[in-house]
């Protein structure tokens, strides 16, 4: 009988191990799918206050410079200059860069999980972080402008998933 019971607690302790180590597997999924939902950009880019409308959708439009059709990867919120821009999640910056042509002055945040996101016409005086830098979802990151090709002050934003565009929408 002892031995019979010192074997059904050998078993017993294994499959205690092991369902144990199941445990920990799924609290590390949950506290990571925790962290990639802080990543994935979920808000927008411009308090709703601060914009005067959505210029331009995501899509083929009538390109204002050369007025034919042409495929538009993000959205343009047009407002005044000086608004503020806030990163849509949490994630790294991976580019300041002040241009005078093409998107302009423009930041782009590496979120991890194949996301980044593209601001693009700000501000040229005025970039709230640098390269390398933690944003979180929220951040004040710049102010809008009208540099590089621009018809007016506002903010192009685009989300990129994996090396393509998606409507940010």
């Amino acid at each position: 009988m002892v031995v019979s019971t010192a074997k059904r607690i050998d078993v017993l302790s294994s499959q205690l191990y092991v369902q144990s180590k199941s445990f920990d597997e799924i609290y590390d999924m949950a506290k990571n799918k925790a962290e990639m939902l802080s990543c994935i950009p979920a808000i927008m880019p411009v308090k709703g206050t601060d914009i005067y409308r959505i210029s331009s959708h995501y899509g083929h439009r009538t390109d204002p410079f050369y007025k034919v059709t042409k495929f538009h990867g993000g959205i343009d919120f047009s407002g005044p200059v000086g608004t503020g821009i806030y990163a849509t999640g949490d994630g790294v910056v991976s580019k300041v860069e002040k241009n005078k042509s093409g998107y302009g002055n423009n930041i782009i945040v590496d979120h991890g999980y194949g996301y980044k996101t593209l601001y693009a016409h700000l501000l040229d005086k005025k970039f709230l972080v640098k390269k390398g830098q933690k944003v979180v979802r929220g951040e004040k990151i710049a102010l809008s402008g009208n540099s590089g090709k621009s018809t007016g002050p506002h903010l192009h934003y685009e989300v990129i998933v994996k090396g393509s565009h998606v409507n940010p929408i």
